[in-house]
């Protein structure tokens, strides 16, 4: 079972990375909490890599909590799909004001530029 974990949130990190090729040299550790059934897991994933490891991590920068379920789906969904979640409340971020602005900004350019050339 972790081993399928372990596969999805690799999934999700590569196709975030692909959407966003400026993230891909950030050097970022997140704290990955999926909520399930009467039981949280929590991942540390480190980038670049990513490094994926079980337990509670002590030098994350962002914390991101996701229904298990969710996740399940957004696995491999792409940019639009995680942001009308986020929009929802359905994943919830936090930790340091900086790299949330950081990422932030990067998704609001990268969401610019894509209406730019659909607008074509």
């Amino acid at each position: 079972m972790a081993s399928i974990t372990h596969d999805l949130i690799e999934i999700a990190y590569k196709r975030f990375v692909e959407e966003l090729p400026a993230l891909e040299k950030l050097r970022l550790v997140a704290r990955l909490e999926l909520r399930g059934r009467g039981d949280v897991q929590v991942f540390r994933v480190s980038a670049p890599g990513p490094e994926i490891s079980k337990g509670e991590p002590e030098d994350s920068r962002i914390e991101i909590s996701v229904p298990r379920a969710d996740f399940n789906d957004l696995a491999d969904a792409d940019l639009e799909h995680w942001h009308a979640a986020f929009e929802h409340g359905v994943v919830r971020v936090g930790g340091d004001p900086g790299v949330i602005r950081l990422l932030g900004g990067v998704i609001a350019k990268h969401e610019a530029r894509t209406k730019l050339k659909k607008g074509r």
